[in-house]
């Protein structure tokens, strides 16, 4: 990894900040786009702290904005060479129905629409960094569909729904992903890193926040399939898979559908289709 460069959302704090740590380590050149800049240069003296060589940067962005995401990979591009990872990492589950700074339904806003118009501003400096990875965070939550006809829950909102939904989307996403990138050089896998403590739960009541740090695993553990995806040479070929346990796992009879997949990504394309230009 000496010298990649890598590029991990939602690395201010759990799994993505053990990512982030570890890649460092390794050598890479490590990008953390924030949507709070003191709480990112916090993790980046953290990160050099521990491995005094390490070459971390930290960027503006706030994900729950298009214009933002936009400026964010333009700024990117104009410093950085290359692209070797992207590990769509950043997500959140939100207990009453918000909406993004686009007036989009935030959940769906954030854990599915911003990986997708992020991971489509970027992929021309990907493929030109070829061989180049993209890993996708996704749950085992995502047993669910996609409500075509209210994808952002205007009524009968349900966080519980709201949160399965974007996670099916992030497998679709990268199932679609991978078939588009065939022939490229650049993969698009998915994990499932299980019942992790995070700050996923940090909207939740005391009572989940509490049985959340009681029985989860530890960061560092819900890390490893993620630093695997990002790293070993034995998925370099492998794409549009998604993983457990640093292993295929088998997912949801909706996740595998490719007419649901194609379907998804024609309205994604369509929610940022301006931005794009």
């Amino acid at each position: 990894m000496k010298d990649k460069v890598c590029l991990i959302t939602g690395a201010t704090s759990g799994i993505g900040k053990e990512t982030a740590k570890v890649l460092a380590g390794m050598g890479a050149i490590v990008v953390i786009p924030v949507r709070d800049m003191e709480k990112g240069n916090n993790v980046k003296n953290l990160i050099v702290e521990e491995s005094h060589d390490a070459r971390v940067e930290v960027f503006e962005c706030d994900l729950s904005s298009f214009e933002s995401i936009r400026n964010f990979c333009g700024e990117f591009k104009e410093r950085y060479y290359a692209l070797h990872v992207l590990v769509n990492n950043a997500g959140l589950w939100e207990r009453e129905r918000k909406v993004s700074a686009d007036g989009i339904e935030l959940t769906f806003a954030v854990n599915h629409l911003a990986p997708f118009l992020m991971t489509h501003l970027l992929l021309d400096l990907l493929k030109k960094s070829a061989p180049a990875r993209i890993v996708n965070v996704t749950s085992g939550l995502h047993q669910s569909t996609i409500d075509f006809d209210n994808i952002e829950f205007d009524r009968d909102f349900s966080s519980w729904k709201a949160y399965r939904q974007s996670k099916l989307a992030n497998i679709l996403f990268t199932k679609e992903l991978a078939r588009r990138l065939s022939g490229t050089g650049v993969t698009a896998n998915c994990l499932m890193p299980g019942f992790v403590s995070t700050g996923l739960s940090r909207n939740s009541g005391l009572f989940s926040r509490t049985f959340v740090r009681m029985i989860a695993a530890r960061p560092r553990k819900g890390a490893e399939t993620e630093i695997y995806l990002a790293t070993a040479p034995e998925v370099e070929k492998i794409s549009g898979e998604c993983f457990k346990k640093k292993k295929i796992a088998e997912t949801s009879k909706e996740s595998n559908d490719p007419d649901l997949a194609r379907r998804l990504w024609d309205v994604s394309t369509k929610y940022v289709e301006r931005y794009l230009i």
